[in-house]
């Protein structure tokens, strides 16, 4: 039984239209990543100005209020690099993953704690501990 030329053609259009989801899939991971790297460079760099600045401030004044205020610039500065750090391993992790499981052929979902949902739980815990810290001296 001789095959239809057709179903050929249409054989090779689809693995051709498959092929190019998976690399449009892959460059929207790369993009994805590169925004949680700006994200996590951001908040290391507030992190790291927040400590510079109260530092100089104590410098400037040396008071006991300035000095306390750069102690809590400090655990906070350090918290913020911390959650740019830890953003970006994450961030590198699920970029290694999704894309293994993008070049093995399995099927592809959001995880049930996204890296948005995580990042977005450790910023409103330093919050919630910024304002303890502001009102238990």
């Amino acid at each position: 039984m001789a095959e239809n030329p057709e179903d050929d053609a249409r054989t090779a259009l689809a693995r051709e239209r498959v092929n190019f989801a998976k690399f449009r899939t892959s460059l929207a991971l790369d993009r994805t990543t590169l925004a949680w790297i700006r994200t996590a460079l951001t908040f290391a760099t507030f992190g790291f100005g927040m400590v510079g600045f109260f530092r100089a401030t104590v410098q400037a004044t040396q008071s006991e209020q300035a000095v306390r205020l750069h102690q809590a610039a400090i655990h906070m500065g350090v918290a913020l690099i911390v959650i740019g750090l830890v953003s970006t391993i994450l961030a590198a992790l699920s970029h290694w993953m999704t894309l293994r499981r993008l070049r093995r052929g399995e099927e592809l979902s959001v995880t049930q704690w996204p890296l948005t949902i995580v990042i977005a739980v450790l910023v409103s815990l330093l919050g919630l501990y910024a304002l303890w810290s502001l009102f238990n001296p």
